[in-house]
């Protein structure tokens, strides 16, 4: 017996669905819609199951995104992807590994629904327009205008320099080492003078409500988080295809994500809402 498709593609449309919703919980529940239609249809009549599931998965994708917009604009202080633990291998794909980067995604929470869509279907996983069209259920035409848009809406947030994984590496060690030890001057060093820290508590734990930009701003509230604590520990992973932080305050895990210009930190990205933090302990199936 051969696989079945849905099976053989899982990988693929888990990814499709995390990158347009920047949520695992959320693609785990469009996967299994997704699954219960593929599991009505005369398969007979499928020539491509790949793309058949792309399209399926594109489309609760999209339902449940529109779904959400407005428990978004409602969520408590700044909204951040769900980090998803990932080995060392997914780095090995760049694109793989930028498209699934918090950094990327929290550009594409800027942009529409069809927008996020189109941008996801066809500059990472380079679908044809007239596919996307079908997903989307809109022209070719329309798509690729779309497309344009969006691309250029990214092309203006996204971060402008990527860094080899072993300067990335180096960096987020810096920033662990120093974080423990609550050196205020460590701290400062490793940060680019205009960072901006950006913290998603969800109402559910203590986080700073809005981004706090500049060095002198962000390394006084790290250093004062290692005072106020009984314990505190820092572990390097892998999140998001690129090397990160684990850190627990009074054993309490947050996850850390940083963006690196230049050998220093521009943006730091804090995910500390428990809900954000159930993907931290077996690494996540991703594939293009």
């Amino acid at each position: 017996m051969t696989e079945d498709p849905y099976v053989t593609h899982r990988s693929l449309l888990f990814t499709v669905a995390y990158e347009m919703l920047g949520s695992a919980a959320d693609a785990e529940d469009v996967l299994q819609e997704s699954w219960l239609r593929w599991a009505d249809i005369d398969r007979a009549q499928v020539r491509d199951p790949r793309a058949y599931l792309v399209r399926i998965v594109t489309r609760q994708a999209l339902n449940r995104l529109r779904a959400l917009s407005r428990s978004r604009e409602d969520y408590v202080g700044e909204w951040l992807p769900e980090p998803l633990l990932t080995s060392p291998d997914v780095a090995e794909d760049v694109e793989l590994a930028e498209s699934v980067s918090i950094a990327l995604l929290t550009v594409l929470e800027t942009l529409g629904p069809a927008e996020r869509a189109v941008f996801v279907l066809r500059e990472v996983f380079d679908m044809p327009y007239g596919e996307i069209a079908e997903a989307i259920g809109k022209s070719a035409a329309t798509v690729r205008q779309i497309a344009r848009r969006a691309r250029e809406h990214v092309a203006a947030r996204r971060p402008r320099v990527q860094v080899d994984r072993s300067e990335q590496q180096a960096v987020v060690d810096r920033f662990l080492a120093a974080l423990r030890t609550g050196q205020l001057q460590e701290l400062m060093e490793v940060m680019a003078p205009d960072v901006v820290m950006i913290a998603d508590g969800g109402g559910v734990v203590a986080a700073a409500l809005d981004p706090i930009h500049g060095v002198a701003a962000v390394a006084e509230l790290l250093a004062r988080a290692n005072q106020v604590v009984d314990a505190l520990t820092t572990t390097a992973v892998w999140l998001n295809g690129a090397p990160a932080g684990r850190i627990e305050f009074d054993g309490e895990p947050s996850a850390v994500s940083l963006a690196v210009e230049d050998g220093r930190i521009t943006r730091i990205y804090v995910v500390r809402n428990p809900r954000k933090l159930t993907r931290l302990d077996e690494p996540a199936e991703l594939a293009r």
